[in-house]
């Protein structure tokens, strides 16, 4: 497989926790950045407990500062979108010519504001299929599933990506390589806008969305847009996915998305990339996504009154 590939993770949460401590577990270079958990991950190490066996990684390497770190062949940021403005000043001294940045998050269209800020820089999206929380410092639970769908969206090589998948594979983590991004950010958008907003507007887990005649029915209304949006916008998806996404999420242990993680700790949710974006592009492409819209600006009001 050539060299073996330095890895770099940025935003050490539930994601990039978990995908940086299953890479490091299997022998990879991953080199960490932190800020609020930096003192005790330097301390007492990083833990993700795990349904599939945890992992305890003692002495992980970890920065507090980008400057400081090694330079990376790939970059995972695992950032909630709202911190992206400050990706320029954070990915800036830790990238290569060569670099891969692989842009694990929600939402749509962050992988088109990266490329012209970095533009020979090889840029992947990828989409997080799993149940996942930071539940204290350095202390990562995950609850279920953990795939990973993975998309070029410029400058990678069929070597390049090859390693990549490689390397988490050997991680234990399962990986599907999507031919067209705009399609999977899509199919991910189609779990997304209906649970992790509904969440939030009613104050409740996914089963107890999912245990509700009405809700099951406004989620399903809701997925049935983000479809149709999507085909308007050149994505590939099928009505019953839908269906596939509802009886997935019927099986999930009971889980907190990560928006309602946000609002239950007053913090700023992902509201511009996970609805707004979703919903101009598909305005562009002559598709009105009403009732999405209509979540985004509950979302607004419950953000405006914390």
């Amino acid at each position: 497989m050539g060299k073996d590939l330095v890895y770099a993770v940025v935003g050490c949460g539930a994601i990039g926790g978990f995908y940086g401590a299953k890479l490091a577990n299997s022998g990879k270079a991953v080199n960490f950045l932190l800020h609020s958990d930096y003192d005790y991950v330097k301390l007492h190490g990083l833990t993700v407990e795990s349904v599939d066996g945890d992992i305890i990684l003692e002495h992980p390497a970890v920065y507090n500062d980008a400057t400081t770190m090694p330079s990376a062949d790939v970059v995972l940021v695992c950032l909630k979108t709202t911190a992206n403005h400050q990706l320029p000043e954070l990915l800036r001294p830790i990238l290569k010519p060569d670099s891969t940045v692989i842009m694990i998050q929600n939402g749509l269209g962050m992988e088109r504001d990266l490329q012209p800020i970095f533009p020979g820089v090889g840029i992947i999206g990828a989409m997080a299929f799993i149940c996942s929380n930071k539940v204290g410092k350095g202390h990562i639970r995950h609850l279920d599933y953990g795939a990973l769908t993975m998309g070029i969206h410029c400058n990678v090589d069929a070597a390049r990506m090859d390693a990549i998948t490689h390397d988490f594979r050997a991680s234990s983590v399962a990986i599907t390589i999507a031919p067209d991004l705009n399609t999977a950010r899509w199919r991910k958008l189609v779990w997304n806008i209906p649970y992790n907003g509904l969440s939030v507007v009613l104050n409740s887990e996914t089963d107890r969305l999912m245990a509700v005649e009405e809700t099951r029915s406004l989620i399903r209304s809701l997925m049935i847009e983000v479809i149709e949006a999507a085909k308007a916008c050149g994505a590939e998806i099928s009505t019953s996915f839908a269906d596939e996404m509802m009886e997935a999420t019927q099986k999930m242990k009971p889980y907190r998305p990560s928006m309602m993680l946000d609002f239950l700790n007053h913090r700023k949710m992902e509201i511009s990339r996970m609805y707004l974006s979703p919903v101009a592009e598909a305005k562009k492409h002559g598709f009105e996504m009403k009732r999405t819209m209509t979540v985004a600006q509950m979302l607004a009001f419950i953000e405006a009154n914390y």
